[in-house]
C-alpha cells in the first residue's frame, strides 16, 4: 500500500486565495494586537479552511513491474562448428531455469545471427529487436550465447543495463583457412590475369602448404605457399562470361573445420574483339547488310573484301583506275588465316581470284576450330560454285543445280524451335510468321548437320554442322536483305544474323547442350539447354557433400529449368547428363567463414561498456551441466551495483510500477469533519461573548 495526501479544493484555488486571505490578515493582526481569542480565531479560520481545501487521504494499490532480461542466441552457421550447438541449447535452458527462479524478471528469447544472405553474424540487431517495445528503466540486461565471431558490434552501448557473453567452443581451438588478398572482376579470355592471395593458420604453424587451384571445377595448377605471406597467383580465363576461380589447401589435423579452406572468385571473362573476314562475290542488293550487321557488333574486328572484277576480266579499264589494292591472297588464307575467328563467303563462286590449294587451306582451318559461313545466292548452284572446290569437305551440302524462284515465309523447323540461333525469334511463334516473304532460294541434297529453318516447299534453308573442330553454316538464300529494308514490316534479320555468326564463333551461351547454375541469395538456379524432349532431374553435389536431385521442368522449347532452397554457403556442384556446372549460393567468401575461432575479445569492449563480463561456457564455474559446460549463476542487482562476480552473473531490478486501483478518504468529509468545523467556530463564539 501507499498512502499519501492530496487536496481536492471545493472552490478553485484563486478564488479560495481571495476568500481566506482577508481573514487571515485580520487575523495575525489580532494576534499582533494582542486581542483576546487571537489563537481561537486563527484556528477556527484554519479549519475553514481545511474545510474547503478538502484534503484527501489517497492509498494507492501498485503491482510492481518486472525487468526484462534478453537472451540472444546465437545461430549463425559457425555456431554448427563441432558441438557448440549443443553447447547453445544447453545453455539457453540453463538460464531460462535460473532466471524463473526470479519474480522480478521477464525473460526473452531472441534466436539471431542467421541474416537472410548468411554474410554475417548480427546479433545486436537482434538485441534491439528484443527491446524494441520495453522503457530504458524496465531493462534488466541482456546474455548472448555464442562463438563471439559478431559482425555488428556498436561503437557505444546500445543498452543502459548489464551486457554480458557466454562463449562457446574451447579455448585452444585451431583453424587454417585461405583467402584472396587482391581478385580482379574481370579477365580477357585467354590472356594472363594476376591474383594475390594469402593462408593464415591460429596456431603459429610458419611452415608452406600446397595451394590446388581450379578453374570452374578443372584443378590447372598446385602451387607452394608458405603460410601467413601474400602469395602471387596467375591464371588464364578460358571462356568467356561467369568463370570461378578456386583455392583449396589441405584439412590439418585438429582444425575445426575445412569449410575456409576453399577460397572462392568469381572473374568474369571477356573475349578480345573477334576477328571475321568477309569476302563478298558478286555485288548483289544485300551484299552490304552482313557488312553493317558486323560493323556496328562493338566485339567484332571486320575485314572486308569485295571482288568485283576478277581477273579474267579484260574491259580495257587503266590500270590507274582499277583498285588501289591487290587482293591480298596468300596474306588472308595462308600466313594469318588463323587469326581469324569466322570466314563468310558472301554469293562467293570460284573465278581463280583464289588459287584451288588455298580451299584446302580453308577446309584444313575448319577442321582445326575455325569457322565457315556460306551465305548462297545463284552461283552456288552453276558450274564455278565453290562446291566443286576442294572446300566441299568442309561443306554441309551440294547444290542440286536448282534455283526456286517463288515467295515463301522462312520457318522454323521442329529442330529450329529448340535450336539456340533460332529459338524465340520475333514473329515466329504465329502462323504465317511475322515477318515477310522471301523470293529466292537453292536446292541442296545429301544435307548434314542441323536443319533449323526451312523455306519454299519446305526445303532446307539454314544448315548448321560441325567440322572436326570448327563450324559452318549454310544459309541458301540471299534474300535475307529484305528484312533488313524492311519490305512487308521485314523481319529479325539483326537477331538471327548475329546468332548465326555468334554460334560459328563457339560463343557459349548458344550451345546447344549447356548445363548452368547460379545463386540467387540462397536459392540455386538451373538451367539446361537441349535438343533432347527431357532433360532429366539434376543431380546436385553441396559443399557438405551431401546431394539431392532436383526435377528440371520445360519452360520454353530447349530449355529446362529449376531451383531449390539451400542453407550452406559455398560452391554448389550441378550434373544433368554429360554435363556438369558449378555454382556459388550465398556470399562469397563471407565474414561468417572468415574466422571461426571462438573469441572473448570481439565482444569484452561492448559487454566492459556496460558492467557486463564475458566468460566461456567451458570454464569453471558454480555448476557443470550434463554436458560438460558450466553455467555462471544469476544474480538480481539495484541500481549501480556491481553486475558480475567470480561465478555469477547480474541483471538490473526495476523500481516501476502499474496502479490498479486507487482508495480515497476526505479527511473533512461527513459529520467529522462538520463536527470539527462546529466546534472551532463555537470555541471562538464562545471566547468572543465572554
Amino acid at each position: 500500500m501507499n498512502w499519501s495526501v492530496a487536496f481536492e479544493p471545493l472552490l478553485s484555488w484563486p478564488l479560495l486565495a481571495a476568500l481566506m486571505g482577508p481573514l487571515a490578515l485580520l487575523a495575525f493582526v489580532g494576534l499582533w494586537f494582542r486581542q483576546r481569542g487571537g489563537w481561537l480565531r486563527l484556528a477556527a479560520l484554519a479549519a475553514l479552511g481545511l474545510a474547503l481545501a478538502n484534503p484527501v487521504i489517497l492509498d494507492e494499490e501498485r503491482e510492481p513491474l518486472k525487468s526484462v532480461v534478453a537472451i540472444v542466441v546465437d545461430r549463425s552457421q559457425s555456431q554448427d562448428i563441432g558441438d557448440r550447438t549443443a553447447q547453445t541449447n544447453a545453455a539457453v535452458e540453463g538460464l531460462k531455469e535460473r532466471l524463473a527462479r526470479f519474480r522480478q524478471f521477464e525473460v526473452r528469447v531472441v534466436e539471431a545471427g542467421r541474416t537472410d544472405d548468411r554474410t554475417e553474424t548480427r546479433l545486436f540487431a537482434g538485441l534491439e529487436s528484443a527491446f524494441h517495445d520495453v522503457p530504458p528503466s524496465r531493462i534488466g540486461g541482456a546474455v548472448m550465447i555464442t562463438d563471439g565471431q559478431v559482425h555488428d558490434v556498436p561503437a557505444a552501448p546500445v543498452i543502459n543495463a548489464p551486457l554480458h557473453a557466454l562463449i562457446t567452443g574451447n579455448a585452444d581451438e585451431r583453424d587454417r583457412r585461405i583467402r584472396f588478398e587482391q581478385a580482379q572482376r574481370f579477365g580477357i579470355v585467354g590472356k594472363p590475369l594476376d591474383m594475390t592471395y594469402r593462408v593464415i593458420d591460429t596456431g603459429g604453424d610458419a611452415a608452406s602448404v600446397d595451394v590446388r587451384v581450379s578453374i570452374n571445377g578443372n584443378q590447372v595448377s598446385v602451387q607452394r605457399a608458405f603460410i601467413g605471406q601474400e602469395m602471387p597467383l596467375q591464371i588464364t580465363i578460358p571462356s568467356a562470361g561467369r568463370n570461378i576461380v578456386e583455392l583449396s589447401i589441405d584439412r590439418v589435423p585438429g582444425e575445426l573445420t575445412d569449410t575456409n579452406n576453399r577460397a572462392i572468385a568469381l572473374v568474369d571473362g571477356i573475349r578480345e574483339n573477334l576477328r571475321v573476314l568477309l569476302v563478298s562475290g558478286e555485288p548483289h542488293a544485300g551484299e552490304r547488310t552482313w557488312r553493317n550487321l558486323l560493323k556496328s557488333d562493338a566485339s567484332v574486328d571486320l575485314v572486308h573484301f569485295t571482288i568485283l572484277r576478277p581477273p579474267e576480266k579484260q574491259d580495257g579499264t587503266p590500270i590507274n583506275e582499277l583498285s588501289l589494292i591487290a587482293f591480298p591472297t596468300r596474306e588472308l588464307f595462308v600466313e594469318r588465316i588463323n587469326d581469324f575467328d569466322l570466314i563468310i563467303f558472301d554469293r562467293y563462286q570460284h573465278r581463280d581470284v583464289l588459287p584451288i590449294l588455298y580451299y584446302d587451306y580453308i577446309a584444313e582451318y575448319v577442321e582445326k576450330g575455325g569457322a565457315l559461313l556460306i551465305a548462297a545466292g545463284p552461283e552456288y548452284a552453276g558450274e564455278q560454285s565453290i562446291a566443286n572446290t576442294p572446300l566441299i569437305s568442309a561443306l554441309p551440302a551440294m547444290p542440286n543445280g536448282d534455283v526456286i524462284e517463288k515467295a515463301f515465309y522462312p520457318r522454323l523447323t521442329e529442330l529450329g524451335q529448340r535450336h539456340p540461333v533460332t529459338r524465340s525469334l520475333e514473329g515466329s511463334g504465329q502462323e504465317p510468321p511475322r515477318w515477310s516473304r522471301w523470293f529466292r532460294q537453292i536446292g541442296i541434297e545429301q544435307p548434314e548437320g542441323e536443319v533449323v529453318m526451312k523455306g519454299a516447299d519446305d526445303r532446307p534453308l539454314l544448315l548448321l554442322d560441325r567440322k572436326g573442330e570448327g563450324r559452318v553454316g549454310m544459309f541458301l538464300s540471299d534474300q535475307g536483305w529484305l528484312w533488313a529494308r524492311g519490305y512487308e514490316g521485314g523481319g529479325p534479320h539483326v537477331s538471327l544474323y548475329r546468332r548465326i555468326a555468334h554460334w560459328l564463333m563457339k560463343e557459349p551461351e548458344l550451345e546447344e547442350e549447356r548445363l548452368t547454375a547460379d545463386g540467387r541469395g540462397m536459392v540455386l538456379d538451373i538451367r539446361r539447354q537441349t535438343m533432347r524432349d527431357e532433360a532429366g532431374p539434376a543431380r546436385i553435389i553441396t559443399p557438405s557433400g551431401k546431394t539431392l536431385d532436383v526435377q528440371l521442368n520445360k519452360s520454353e522449347p530447349g530449355i529446362f529449368t529449376g531451383s531449390v532452397e539451400t542453407s550452406e554457403i559455398g560452391l554448389y556442384q550441378v550434373g544433368n547428363g554429360d554435363l556438369t556446372a558449378l555454382a556459388h549460393v550465398g556470399p562469397v567468401n563471407a565474414p561468417e567463414f572468415a574466422d571461426v575461432v571462438s573469441t572473448e575479445n570481439v565482444l569484452r569492449p561492448a559487454a566492459e561498456a556496460t558492467g557486463g563480463d564475458v566468460r566461456r561456457l567451458a570454464a569453471t564455474g558454480i555448476s557443470a551441466l550434463s554436458n560438460g559446460i558450466s553455467l555462471p549463476g544469476v544474480v538480481p542487482v539495484r541500481g549501480s551495483a556491481e553486475a558480475s562476480g567470480r561465478d555469477w552473473l547480474g541483471f538490473r531490478t526495476t523500481d516501476d510500477s502499474v496502479l490498479k486501483s486507487v482508495s480515497r478518504v476526505p479527511l473533512f468529509g461527513g459529520f467529522l469533519g462538520l463536527g470539527l468545523l462546529l466546534l472551532a467556530l463555537g470555541a471562538m463564539w464562545y471566547r468572543e461573548g465572554r
